[in-house]
């Protein structure tokens, strides 16, 4: 367990505390972990569901939630100014009752809490699909300024030998399928300012099955320019590419293949170009290279919103809540 890591996450959010809505308030995972951090001071659960309902739950399953804020959409006093927003926001795409159905829905529900600043951030997806975690918030958080797509990251953390966390980020690895230039241009530099929230000074390798011109073919070439693009677009940051995934991370191999390179052999950023790469690779990291996987991390909307596997435990809900929060 990234123990460090989230120290630092929670040090910052003492400083700032935060409201986290979770979407599904009667889950026992998401009872268990809103215990947890009703114990600290820095992050307060707003747990979407019938009060009766979620205090029956929390109690059968053992956990005290006082303190923990609990919002019915069946009872909410805002509702009306709630269904109004949410119809502006859809811009003629859905009538007022439509609306008013949608938002009894904790998914939708809880993200229009989010987007009325009644809290900071959202987790969801611990029995939603990731679609109907992304859906909501893409059309009523919407992207932030000067992005086009909504893009992930994952956050990979291995204790080292000497006690320090190894820490990683990888995108794309959960939400692009086939993501053109201009998109991984995004996801990098997303997933690189996703990196320096956790401590890592971000080295961009833009990873294929070529180094610099070493192999061809149009995946080559998409690659090669993706990187040129987002050189241009973030000239402070070390950004290389196209390489392999052993040029990115063997200083030998790196320096030999690239020589020259301030990112290859030293790369802590990894851009994947398909999400076949992206899911398989941080797989393999997960599974081979003993990291802790956090994540899919949502990058590129308005506001922090985060989706759950819905086979996570409440030691990843607890986790993800910190991490959630401290993007916003």
């Amino acid at each position: 367990m990234a123990i460090h890591m989230f120290q630092k996450l929670i040090d910052t959010l003492k400083q700032s505390p935060k409201k986290i809505v979770f979407t599904e308030g009667t889950d026992p995972r998401i009872l268990e972990a809103s215990a947890r951090l009703l114990s600290g001071t820095f992050l307060t659960p707003i747990l979407v569901g019938n009060e009766a309902e979620v205090y029956a739950a929390a109690e059968k399953a053992g956990f005290n939630i006082r303190g923990a804020e609990i919002f019915d959409p069946e009872t909410y006093p805002e509702m009306d100014k709630m269904v109004e927003t949410m119809v502006e926001l859809r811009k003629g795409k859905m009538t007022a009752d439509e609306c008013r159905a949608a938002l009894k829905k904790g998914n939708y529900f809880g993200t229009m809490l989010v987007k009325m600043g009644v809290a900071d951030c959202l987790l969801g997806g611990a029995t939603y699909s990731t679609a109907d975690t992304v859906r909501p918030a893409l059309q009523l958080i919407k992207t932030k300024p000067g992005n086009k797509i909504v893009s992930s990251c994952f956050i990979m953390v291995r204790q080292a030998a000497s006690g320090d966390n190894e820490v990683l980020a990888m995108g794309d690895c959960a939400i692009n399928i086939d993501p053109s230039e201009d998109d991984l241009v995004e996801i990098a530099l997303e997933t690189a300012n996703c990196a320096k929230i956790f401590g890592v000074e971000p080295k961009v390798a833009f990873l294929s099955y070529s180094t610099k011109g070493s192999g061809k073919g149009e995946d080559v070439d998409k690659m090669r320019n993706a990187c040129a693009k987002a050189k241009a677009a973030a000239p402070e940051l070390p950004i290389d590419g196209e390489m392999q995934f052993d040029a990115a991370v063997s200083p030998t191999v790196g320096q030999l293949k690239f020589p020259g390179s301030s990112v290859a052999g030293y790369a802590n950023t990894f851009i994947f170009p398909d999400i076949n790469a992206g899911n398989i690779g941080y797989k393999i990291a997960q599974r081979l290279g003993s990291f802790d996987a956090y994540g899919p991390i949502l990058l590129g909307l308005n506001a922090p919103i985060n989706d759950l596997s819905r086979g996570c435990n409440a030691q990843e809900v607890y986790s993800m809540a910190i991490i959630t929060a401290a993007l916003k």
